[in-house]
């Protein structure tokens, strides 16, 4: 029993002795926690703080020498370059159109987007100019774009302060904490991505704003339901809600959070708490309605002041639902005529905005891959206004009683192309680009009616009502005999097609891309509107609409699939195998080259492989019997450490499921986690012990006594060493990363790393 009481003495003075403490005793008593309930008589006084006032003030003073620092480099030369530089020309052309009151569309939520308006309608800017390229002149256009940049900049200058106070809240010491903002202040990409008119400051901004909300709110479980407690959870709950409200991506500091959360809650369900599952479920309802409901209000809120802003017709209209352009003023959709049977009109694709298109043209009777054709006339998807392009609406019966009747939902109908007097057919014939498709032809009205059924196609509006209506209806054409769906795609016939689209039969009725519209019907015009038309605004309720968008975000978002010269796979960002040309300037061979530290990287990758290393091995160790790590060490270990290691898993893996286009940029959150591990895991290394308890104290809570931290020098001496190593990677690749000067061949060819870089004037 002697060896358990200086064991368990040692272990509550945070000796360093006890740092590699070996076990000869089979079983440990239960961890001790201060968060646990006691019976136990406790003095009324209980240390509030492990921190002396002298360390505040050299910590206050520490914070504001850093984010001094931070604020000169994220506004260093903000002016330059004066034109629109990379994803400049998506965001703050959104701004203008915010100003304008004009609709669009964007996969990403309106927040960040909506700050950017704001700032720049504090600056009289009145969203003229679209920033349409990349290079074009902002002084030329008198455009306020450096307050523009300004808020992004301002905003990931504070980022650095909120990594230096969630450091200090989790109980690390002023060199850990001091340690993670500097690198998050002289990190390239960080500096490159926060001084211009784009939105990852703010996602980044409002991510650590989540963190560091709920470390404060974790710091106070002891005094559940406080106004302290309320008071920091409701603000967790709100700064998930703007994060998310920037991109969709702030779903994985949802994740980090709510990780997090579950932990606690499992924790709390521990029966040495002795809560009773009243008390339980009491601080289940308290985080739902703190961390679920509050967000979702805030997340809806930032959407309804979407939708009252963009009240005008603009470019996204094409995007959304007829019912939806319904709502905006000045849509084309109020113009819609009400199409009928015996009416000419023209049918346009929605995707692709081709007509329906035919001509005195017949497909070669053998395609290039040998396969036989119908030789029948050609269909195609022609781009511009032709006479071709009408077709009279018919219905299915040979004497067309419908003549005069609007055409409806769900109606057969059959279309007659006007200039050569011939019925639209699909058949069972290979189309020329697609053995899986059908091929769509005509069929002459000299001919025999035995094909009749051929020509027949069943009308399905997806939108616009139960009537079909110029400009307004979205609708399939399924053909009654091979339900396949009229459809085109943007792939071009050969010379004998005149380079025109191709239009064929899909198998794949249900696809979104088979939809068309009538947008004109020969010989009408607005003044011939059926009464039920009328140019009248329409009303719809804020979920439909909030529903519609979220899906169309979601399906466009994941369709972003396209190729590009700079995206790069989750796999390569961790070691900057590759980076983002932002902007050129051929005459001063400058350039702004989207990099991020590479020494700092591929440190704190490192580091992330020893936060894994240490674990695996902890882990094993215990399970063998052999303690190595201080109680008081091991928690702030896996809880603040460990949950900053989280944070990085959470803002990277997902990124390995998805599809689209990525780009480095997307490695912004997850790399501000790595950095903060990286400051851990030092601190791990070099730093004898931890301060505690960092915790509020409760009314129940055990007293417990005060440890310090030891700090020797080599702590200090490899915390400047890396410090000296970033700062020099950060300033031998700044010219890059500002654009402000133009290194020589000589001198670009000293700073590409690595062959992937592909920087420009190299040469």
């Amino acid at each position: 029993m002697e060896v358990w009481h200086l064991l368990n003495e040692s272990l509550a003075t945070g000796s360093e002795s006890t740092l590699r403490q070996r076990s000869t005793v089979p079983k440990l008593t239960p961890p001790r926690d201060d968060s646990i309930n006691t019976t136990e008589d406790a003095p009324k006084k209980v240390i509030k703080s492990v921190f002396t006032s002298a360390e505040k003030t050299n910590s206050l003073i520490t914070l504001a020498g850093l984010t001094a620092v931070a604020i000169f480099a994220r506004f260093y030369k903000i002016y330059e370059p004066d034109e629109v530089v990379f994803d400049e020309v998506h965001f703050g052309k959104f701004a203008s159109y915010y100003l304008r009151g004009s609709y669009f569309f964007d996969v990403h939520p309106p927040l960040a987007k909506m700050m950017l308006a704001a700032m720049g309608y504090f600056l009289g800017y009145d969203g003229h100019f679209l920033f349409d390229n990349i290079g074009d002149k902002y002084n030329d256009n008198n455009v306020p774009y450096i307050g523009l940049r300004a808020l992004p900049a301002f905003l990931g200058a504070m980022t650095v302060p909120l990594v230096y106070m969630t450091m200090r809240e989790a109980g690390f010491p002023i060199l850990t904490c001091t340690l993670a903002a500097f690198f998050v202040i002289f990190d390239n990409m960080l500096v490159t991505q926060t001084r211009l008119i784009l939105l990852d400051s703010m996602l980044v901004f409002f991510m650590m704003c989540s963190i560091y909300s709920y470390v404060r709110f974790y710091k106070t479980r002891n005094n559940p339901f406080s106004l302290k407690w309320w008071s920091w959870m409701i603000a967790t709950g709100v700064s998930i809600a703007m994060t998310t409200s920037v991109k969709m991506v702030g779903l994985f500091t949802v994740a980090t959070i709510g990780v997090a959360v579950i932990w606690d809650l499992w924790e709390l369900l521990d029966i040495r708490r002795r809560l009773t599952m009243q008390q339980f479920m009491n601080h289940f309802y308290a985080r739902a309605i703190a961390l679920i409901l509050i967000p979702i209000v805030v997340y809806l809120f930032w959407f309804y002041v979407h939708f009252a802003i963009l009240t005008n017709s603009g470019p996204g209209d094409d995007f959304m639902s007829t019912e939806f352009q319904e709502t905006l003023k000045g849509n084309t959709m109020a113009d819609g005529i009400y199409v009928k049977y015996g009416d000419n009109i023209t049918i346009r694709h929605k995707d692709t905005s081709v007509y329906l298109h035919s001509h005195y043209h017949n497909y070669p009777l053998r395609y290039d891959d040998g396969r036989i054709s119908s030789a029948g006339q050609q269909v195609t998807g022609y781009s511009h206004e032709d006479p071709n392009n009408l077709w009279q609406v018919y219905s299915d019966s040979l004497e067309n009683t419908k003549v005069g009747k609007q055409v409806k939902d769900k109606d057969v109908i059959r279309l007659l192309h006007v200039a050569t007097s011939s019925w639209l057919l699909a058949h069972d014939v290979a189309s020329p680009t697609m053995t899986t498709n059908e091929e769509i032809t005509t069929y002459s009205t000299d001919e025999d009616g035995s094909r009749f059924n051929e020509t027949t196609f069943q009308i399905i509006l997806e939108s616009g009502g139960d009537k079909l209506r110029t400009m307004a209806s979205n609708f399939k054409l399924l053909h009654q005999s091979t339900k396949v769906a009229i459809w085109t795609h943007p792939q071009k016939l050969p010379d004998w097609g005149f380079d025109q689209q191709e239009v064929n039969g899909n198998k794949n009725i249900v696809q979104k891309s088979n939809l068309w519209l009538s947008d004109n019907i020969e010989g009408k015009n607005a003044s011939e509107i059926d009464q039920e038309s009328s140019k009248v605004v329409k009303k719809r309720s804020f979920i439909l609409k909030f529903l519609e968008l979220q899906g169309k975000m979601i399906s466009h978002n994941a369709g972003l699939t396209d190729s590009h010269p700079y995206q790069s796979s989750p796999i390569e960002w961790p070691f900057l195998a590759k980076g983002i040309s932002f902007w050129t300037e051929n005459d001063t061979r400058k350039q702004i080259y989207l990099l991020g530290n590479p020494l700092g990287m591929w440190i704190a990758i490192a580091s992330l492989a020893v936060i894994m290393g240490v674990s695996g091995a902890d882990l094993l160790s215990r399970r063998r019997g052999f303690y190595p790590l201080n109680q008081d060490v091991q928690k702030r270990f896996y809880y603040a450490t460990g949950f900053f290691f989280i944070g990085w898993v959470f803002h990277y893996i997902p990124f390995f499921l998805m599809g689209r286009a990525l780009f480095l940029h997307h490695y912004m959150p997850a790399l501000v986690f790595s950095y903060m591990v990286l400051a851990a895991v030092h601190g791990f290394i070099f730093i004898e012990g931890v301060d505690g308890p960092i915790s509020d104290p409760g009314p129940e809570t055990r007293p417990r006594q005060v440890q310090r931290a030891v700090v020797p020098v080599i702590a200090y001496a490899t915390g400047i060493i890396l410090m000296v190593i970033h700062l020099g990677s950060f300033l031998f690749f700044a010219p890059l990363s500002y654009g402000t000067s133009a290194p020589d061949v000589a001198g670009l060819a000293r700073r590409k790393f690595l062959p992937q870089w592909d920087f420009h004037f190299a040469k």
